[in-house]
């Protein structure tokens, strides 16, 4: 159905319809989960980290770090132009895969899961496997006030291996957790959540 809707739109917009659309509708559900799932978190990663250093985009994303505590709920905290930014960067490629509904839906089940996890202020690191999976342990480094690369750190969603494979892993082993949590300049931020829905938005503006 998903990808239906997509052609109707590419027609109706008088684009091409793509002839290879589906491209995993007769692949057996269990690699399509896996591919998908691979697929999609690798996606986000990489849109996740777009949040971080493209800085209109950041602008965006700063509601989400505006979190000084860690706890699960802050996985909700978020603005909706980063909503937008989400759906149309990672859904649209991944819908044309053809994959089936029932796959779509566990995998985003998972992923809020594992998300509402990784927020929460548990000592969870997964031992080994701490280099496959994030966890609670490992992300709140991505909420330190500090950031140690460009834009930040620890930008994985499900996965932590694309962090690890491409350096911008930051886990110590000599501290337990970030003195501080939330960016540089939050004292400048707004306080209530409509400044803080509309801060984004304004113009010809700057934090200093």
């Amino acid at each position: 159905k998903v990808v239906a809707v997509f052609n109707t739109f590419l027609f109706n917009a008088g684009l091409p319809v793509p002839e290879s659309l589906a491209l995993l509708s007769d692949y057996p559900l269990w690699a399509q989960f896996i591919i998908f799932f691979i697929l999609k978190d690798f996606i986000e990663w990489n849109i996740h980290r777009m949040l971080h250093t493209v800085p209109w985009l950041w602008e965006f994303h700063k509601l989400h770090h505006s979190i000084e505590e860690m706890d699960w709920i802050g996985n909700f905290r978020f603005h909706w132009g980063e909503v937008v930014v989400y759906k149309t960067l990672s859904y649209l490629p991944l819908v044309i895969l053809g994959v089936d509904g029932t796959v779509i839906l566990i995998i985003a089940i998972i992923g809020t899961l594992m998300q509402d996890l990784n927020h929460a202020n548990l000592p969870i690191d997964w031992g080994p496997f701490k280099y496959v999976f994030n966890s609670p342990k490992m992300h709140i480094w991505h909420h330190d006030v500090e950031t140690y690369g460009k834009g930040g750190q620890n930008f994985g969603i499900v996965l932590s291996i694309w962090d690890w494979l491409f350096k911008t892993a930051y886990w110590p082993k000599d501290r337990e957790e970030p003195e501080k949590l939330g960016f540089k300049g939050i004292d400048n931020y707004p306080k209530t959540l409509l400044k803080r829905i509309v801060y984004p938005l304004r113009i010809g503006k700057s934090d200093k």
